[in-house]
């Protein structure tokens, strides 16, 4: 069984009035021991050793995207697990993309791990447009693990966008419609599940905020687990991790997945 989790752990896990945020970011990964492990916001993380010590301290082997605009992300893997192909998805993302392959026993699963723009919808449906096609060509197990910035195209979003303050109201809007535009493309193009749907519990599976903070964010879900049928079929369990560290170490939340699948 592989353990699967993403997690936005904001700005590197670094802020100034909390110096011990990366630690507690560092102890929920060791409590939680995913095997493919998507991290994005990884600001300062190309400073010299800095991704590598905290792979060491988490027991992953780390394979980073790095962003021009905005901030890096990266896909870890626990041996004996072992990237095939580790590289890029090379669009102009305001974030970045990083896609991993790695041999199971029922075939390759491609991990994208990626962080959508944060304050456009028309900029984060192009970006997810790239990630359609990357999925496309992946194969036939396809794992899309992040942060899209998005609310899902099936819930009624109306009432939780309209109590957010004006300033970031627009984010979220597409002509003054809830905008549910990129995963909606993501599963319209790409034939990607919604893992939450498929094995979550019941409840909308709220991500962000934490009570660390999130002024921009009201009770909604931006961050997927999000799986070709084949993935989805494999999937036995999904959830938000809430709680414990979890509360005070990022203003989202891990969510975690268990797939009925085995590193080869």
């Amino acid at each position: 069984m592989l353990r699967v989790m993403t997690w936005n752990i904001r700005t590197g896990g670094e802020d100034r009035g909390d110096p011990q945020r990366l630690g507690r970011v560092v102890e929920v990964v060791r409590e939680q021991r995913p095997d493919l492990l998507a991290l994005q916001e990884l600001r300062n993380f190309r400073r010299a050793g800095r991704l590598e010590r905290f792979a060491e301290a988490v027991g992953l082997r780390p394979y980073l995207a790095r962003s021009s605009f905005g901030q890096p992300v990266a896909v870890l893997v626990r041996p004996p697990g072992r990237a095939v192909v580790a590289a890029p998805v090379r669009r102009p993302f305001h974030h970045a993309a990083q896609r991993v392959v790695v041999p199971t026993d029922a075939g390759d699963l491609t991990v994208i791990g990626t962080h959508l723009h944060p304050f456009s919808g028309g900029r984060r449906r192009r970006e997810a447009g790239w990630l359609a096609a990357a999925v496309r060509a992946g194969g036939e197990r396809v794992l899309v693990m992040g942060d899209l910035n998005s609310l899902d195209p099936w819930t009624d979003h109306a009432e939780r966008v309209g109590s957010l303050a004006p300033r970031y109201r627009g984010r979220h809007l597409d002509g003054g419609r809830v905008d549910t535009r990129a995963v909606a493309r993501l599963h319209d193009e790409a034939g990607l599940q919604d893992l939450y749907l498929t094995a979550g519990p019941p409840g909308e599976g709220c991500t962000v905020p934490t009570s660390h903070g999130g002024a921009e964010f009201t009770a909604m879900r931006l961050d997927y687990l999000l799986g070709t049928p084949a993935v989805a079929a494999s999937t036995r369990f999904c959830g938000v991790l809430r709680g414990g560290r979890a509360e005070s170490a990022s203003d989202h939340y891990p969510v975690s997945a268990e797939l009925d699948l085995n590193f080869a």
